[in-house]
């Protein structure tokens, strides 16, 4: 789940002196928000999209889409918290989930788009960092402080 650096044991074997790479600190998880304001009369179908695309996502493990639905205040009819993936899916994968949506009649390509489309009348993401605690964004930051300051 997490970035790390690797040293590739060919320039160990063959450098002289080793030098040692630089910590990088763990890259933190991240999610991406998308706010939908849905085309009128489409609430159902929308979401009923979203029940479908969870389960296209099941056949390999997938977790559902976090769904929120406006109650009240903004102008926003539902919010998707997706985790932003950090590994590649297989081929073997991609398969899955073609077979999948092809299965339960999911649209993808050109069609998904369309299909959306008629659904959605505006929409925003964004990616975020998180979940973490202030803690460990302060403890970030604080570190990364120091570390400017030992380079002066």
């Amino acid at each position: 789940m997490f970035k790390k650096s690797i040293l590739v044991p060919i320039l160990i074997a063959f450098s002289s002196p080793v030098v040692a790479q630089e910590a990088q600190p763990e890259a933190w998880p991240e999610a991406n928000f998308e706010i939908f304001k849905l085309a009128p009369g489409e609430q159902e179908a929308f979401i009923r999209s979203v029940a479908k695309s969870d389960e296209v996502s099941r056949a390999i493990g997938i977790p559902p889409i976090q769904l929120y639905i406006h109650k009240q205040g903004a102008d926003w009819d539902v919010l998707l918290l997706k985790r932003v993936r950090t590994t590649k899916l297989t081929p073997e994968q991609e398969a899955t989930l073609a077979q999948k949506r092809i299965e339960i009649g999911v649209p993808s390509g050109p069609e998904a788009f369309l299909d959306i489309r008629k659904k959605v009348a505006a929409h925003s993401d964004t990616i975020a960092v998180g979940p973490i605690t202030a803690e460990a964004w302060l403890a970030r930051l604080d570190a990364d402080r120091a570390a400017r300051k030992t380079k002066k």
